[in-house]
Parts: structure tokens; sequence; C-alpha cells
């Protein structure tokens, strides 16, 4: 067995797991906005790029099947490079939509396998004493490529357009031919790095595809047989309906022209706003609310939860109306909102946990994200032919008003009262 320290891999790792998430649902969006497609064609095409998280437990039991984790991360690797490097070349081309959307799609899909291995992996390459010490390691690195993703790439590439007179299919071909080298370089490096525990065995030894479908089968048929059923999958499609509208258009919100009801901001400027001053918000707000509800427990956060999920899009609305020109006010407007959802959001991913607890529990639990990534996919698939339907003013407050169902999916549930404390075990 090849042995790494857990600190020579575990960060680049799931810096490497987070980029192409941001890529395919924040810079893709970026890129067909700056390239001049209507607030419906975008959110439309690029909402259909959730669907490989959606579909994702239904195809993780069967990477079992063929070879090993450590392979699968390393083949994954590789071909979000190529992906990469397709996007840059296709951009270009005089049929760059329909180019550059299938290699989104190759990158959507090779991120959510690469997932599945990068999460089955680190249980493997460490033992339950290091598996909890790194889960805090790994988010912050995950939400770190967020920060690089959403921000970063994204000033550079509004600098490249200023040094470049705007050659916007140029720059982003840039942006992406970096990607490119990065991702051979974690190929080349992980390919090198990772250790080689014994349980990640050639899946020639493992089981067939009849008994692997066989549990998958049961996993499902038993998850459809869990108490309050019906008003977990409510809870899990409806609760984050408020953000689901508003994350693709509040995107195409601050950069649209003044004369189109927008804020009018540089790829800097909101690179700056979003990318960082927000993912500061949003990660502030996904410790404290963790903390809160590991104290407390999830039923008595759920309620504040709610509220803080839904009231703070009201931010939106202020700038849709005021129009403000100063940019410390529209980022105080921008943390708000994601303060709010990342305190609001730990309510949804505890609630997942607790659905999924008992027999099968992985494998339920792979079901919820699932229905997580549908629950940003279907909304998004109609928000910005709404906003540009209505308006932008206009559709901030039918997000306000879609806060009501929040309320009504979180107020059929119900929760032992002492799940998510820290004097209480949880059942294994």
């Amino acid at each position: 067995m090849k042995t790494s320290k857990p600190w020579t891999w575990v960060p680049s790792l799931y810096f490497a797991e987070g980029l192409p998430y941001i890529a395919v649902t924040v810079l893709a969006i970026e890129i067909y906005m700056q390239l001049g497609l209507t607030d419906a064609e975008v959110t439309f095409y690029t909402s259909w790029l959730y669907l490989p998280w959606v579909i994702k437990p239904f195809w993780s039991p069967f990477l079992d099947l063929y070879k090993t984790k450590r392979w699968w991360i390393t083949a994954m690797q590789l071909l979000l490079g190529a992906a990469f490097a397709g996007v840059a070349f296709t951009i270009q081309a005089s049929w760059w939509l329909q180019g550059s959307i299938c290699f989104f799609w190759m990158m959507a899909f090779s991120s959510a396998t690469h997932d599945v291995a990068a999460d089955g992996f680190y249980m493997m390459g460490l033992n339950q004493h290091d598996q909890a010490f790194f889960v805090g390691i790994r988010s912050t690195f995950y939400r770190l490529s967020m920060i690089v993703g959403k921000g970063v790439l994204i000033m550079i590439a509004g600098v490249l357009q200023v040094m470049f007179r705007y050659q916007i299919k140029f720059s982003w071909s840039l942006i992406f031919y970096g990607l490119t080298g990065l991702f051979m370089a974690f190929y080349l490096y992980h390919n090198y790095i990772l250790p080689r525990p014994k349980e990640d065995i050639d899946h020639k030894e493992k089981r067939q595809a009849k008994a692997i479908l066989y549990e998958f089968l049961m996993t499902f048929d038993t998850f459809f047989k869990k108490k309050q059923r019906f008003a977990a999958i409510a809870f899990m499609l409806f609760f984050r309906l408020p953000e689901a509208l508003l994350n693709p258009v509040s995107q195409l919100f601050l950069q649209a022209r003044p004369g189109k009801g927008g804020l009018g901001l540089s790829p800097q400027e909101f690179g700056l706003v979003n990318g960082t001053v927000g993912v500061v918000g949003l990660l502030a707000g996904g410790v404290i609310g963790g903390l809160l509800a590991s104290r407390d427990g999830l039923k008595r956060w759920l309620w504040p939860m709610t509220c803080a999920i839904t009231i703070p899009n009201i931010a939106y609305v202020y700038l849709a109306y005021a129009m403000p020109e100063n940019l410390m006010t529209i980022n105080a407007c921008v943390f708000l909102e994601n303060f709010g959802y990342g305190f609001g959001f730990s309510a949804y991913m505890l609630f997942m946990i607790y659905f999924s607890q008992g027999q099968h529990k992985t494998s339920h639990y792979a079901l919820c994200t699932g229905f997580m990534a549908l629950s940003m996919m279907l909304p998004g698939l109609f928000a910005g032919a709404l906003a540009q339907a209505v308006g932008y003013r206009m559709f901030f407050i039918i997000v306000m008003l879609s806060c009501l169902l929040p309320f009504a999916v979180a107020s059929f549930l119900d929760i032992d009262p002492h799940f998510g404390k820290k004097d209480v075990e949880e059942d294994v």
C-alpha cells in the first residue's frame, strides 16, 4: 500500500473537485451572457447542465464494476482537462454555442463522476480519526475553489478583455486553456501522490452488475417507504425555490446594462462582489448555522433558518429599485443575501442527513443529493424567461412571493428535537 500524508492530497483533491462545478454553473452563464444570449436562453441552456448531478445516484453504484476509485479520480481529471480544452477551442469557432455546450456537458458528467470517486476514496484513504480531522480542510479547499472560480477567474477574464480590446471569445479561451493546463497538472500530481488503499481493489474481484442493480433497487424501494417521505421530497424540492430562481438571474442582473434594468457591473466588479464578498458571506452563514444546529439541534433552528434562506432575498428588490452605484452598498446587499442562504442551507443539509438515517443511509443520502440538484435545475429552466418577460424588478418581487413555499414545506416536517445536538450520539 502506497502511503501519502493526507495534507499532500486532500486539499488539492477537493480544490480540483470544486473548480469544474463552478465552471459549469457560473462561468458558463458568464460566457453566454457576455456573448449576447438572452436571459431566457442563458438560464435554459445552463440549467440543463445540472442534470448529471441529478442522475448521479443512478450510475454511481456501477463505478465499482470497473477499475478503482483512484483510477476514476485521475481518469476524470484527464477528461476534465480535455473538456476545458474543448470549450477553449470551440468558443472561438462559428459554431461556438453548440460546441461549447457539448463540452460543458462532458465537463458536467466528468465532474459528477469525479465527485463520487473522490468522496469514496476519501473514506478509503483515511482512517476514521483523519476523516473527522480533514472534513473541515476538504470543505475549506472546496470553498476556496469557489472564490477562485466565481471571483478570480472572472476578474482575470475582465482584465484580459480590456487588454485585448474586448475580444471576449479570445479572453475566455485563454482562461479555459489555463484551466486545461491546471487539470493536466492535477492529473500528473494525483497519479503520483494519491495513496493506494487496500480497500480500493481492482473491480474484477468485486460484485457483479446484477448484485449491484438488485441492491440499488432495494435501496430505492426502501427510500420511498420511509416515514414522511412525501413531506421530505417536497422539502428537498421546494425549500430552496427562491434561491433557485434568484441564483442564475442575479448574476445577469448585476451585470446587465442600466438601460435593461441591471446594475452594469464590470466583470472585475462582479468577480469581487459575487465571487469574493458573496462567497465569504456564504461561508460565514454556513459555519454559524452549523455551529448553532450542533449546539441546539435542527428542530430548534429550523424556523430561524427558513427565515434566513428567504427574507434576505429582499436585498435584490432594493437593488432593483434603488439602482445604487456605490459598490459598498451593492457588496453589503450581496453579502446579506449570501449569508442568509448559507445559514438557511444548513437546515437543508442537516435534514438530508436526518432523513437518510437507518439502513442504506449512504445510498439514501445520494438520492437526496439528486433531489437537491433537481431543485436547482427545474426553476432555472424558466427563471431567465420569467425575468425577461416581467423585468428584473417584478421578477424579484415574484421571488419574494415564492418565499411562502419554503415555510409551507418546512411546516410538514417531523424532526426529532435531539437530532444534531452534541450530547446525543447519532444512531448507526
